[in-house]
């Protein structure tokens, strides 16, 4: 019989979520944490906090930071939505379609996957109208229609412009590496098509941070002041991040695919987590305790933690934090 090395033990990531199941742990949800203090030190590292992962839609507001340094005008729900996973609520496709009629845009030039409403309760009510999937629906159709736009402004050219030599997506490797104090490791394809930038979870934290202490009218700023002011438009009515930028002052929050999370506060504290598996579900309660470490006090806490477990339609556990 063979044991595991001590560097293969080390490399195991610790549990950060269980599944209770009527008394009963049934699953676990590996993953890595890293909690700045105020003046940026590490406050907080569990797993592998150093090791680069990919932020997903957590890159999205350096990505908006990138659009309005190439020269673009956003401001308002617009900038918002350049930053957003959006649910793909009728006010987000609305202003989508809005935004590319603005900037003599088509659907056409989207090059985002047809895809449903993020928000399951949108995707359904979507498919009973008798509606596909379709490139503005797609929660990332936002950013693209901004990232169209600043080539348009530019004068680059727009059928390139997911291209990861293309003038702009060289800007965003920019944005993301001033703005997290580090080289990127990898470039991947994002599942919108866009380049993909890893970042260790303490550079994402880190980012994050400089966003909010950005001084005011900066690129960052601005995309950090445009989200946190119509944070709908970031996320969705039954969302998260939307729960929280609305009713933690200053707070800006955005989440990524295959559970990646990344929230600053107005005086620098900051967070960012991945879960290993990629699990969702186990998403909202490690927010909630790793709110709770930061010192958040406030209701929306213990909503964004609440992730109840059903059993014939009655709740019988929940999925919980153990850190």
């Amino acid at each position: 019989m063979s044991s595991s090395s001590p560097a293969a033990d080390a490399a195991i990531s610790p549990v950060l979520a269980e599944v209770v199941r009527s008394g009963f742990v049934e699953g676990r949800h590996r993953g890595s944490l890293v909690v700045l203090a105020a003046d940026g030190s590490v406050e907080l590292a569990l797993g592998e906090a150093s090791a680069p992962v990919f932020p997903r839609s957590s890159n999205k507001p350096m990505q908006a930071a990138a659009v309005l340094r190439a020269g673009l005008e956003l401001s308002g729900e617009r900038l918002a939505l350049a930053a957003a996973s959006h649910s793909g609520e009728s006010f987000h496709l609305d202003l989508v379609r809005k935004m590319l009629a603005e900037y003599d845009l088509s659907e056409e030039n989207l090059q985002t996957p047809p895809d449903l409403p993020l928000d399951p309760v949108e995707a359904q009510a979507y498919l009973a109208a008798g509606h596909t999937p379709d490139r503005v629906t797609m929660n990332c159709s936002g950013k693209h229609t901004a990232m169209l736009a600043a080539c348009a402004a530019n004068g680059w050219p727009m059928e390139a412009y997911l291209a990861p030599g293309h003038p702009l997506q060289r800007l965003v490797l920019q944005v993301v590496e001033e703005a997290s104090g580090e080289r990127v490791a990898h470039v991947g394809t994002d599942g919108c098509g866009a380049p993909l930038m890893s970042l260790t979870l303490t550079g994402l934290a880190r980012a994050f941070r400089s966003f909010v202490l950005a001084e005011p009218g900066s690129a960052e700023r601005r995309v950090a002041d445009a989200m946190r002011a119509h944070p709908e438009y970031v996320a969705g009515t039954r969302r998260p991040d939307t729960w929280l930028m609305s009713e933690v002052p200053g707070a800006l929050s955005k989440m990524g695919a295959e559970a990646v999370q990344a929230v600053a506060l107005p005086d620098g504290r900051a967070l960012a987590f991945k879960i290993d598996d990629g699990s969702v579900r186990a998403l909202g309660p490690v927010l909630a305790r790793a709110l709770a470490l930061l010192g958040v006090d406030s209701p929306v806490v213990a909503r964004i933690g609440d992730a109840p477990l059903l059993g014939g339609g009655e709740r019988v556990g929940e999925v919980r934090a153990t850190f």
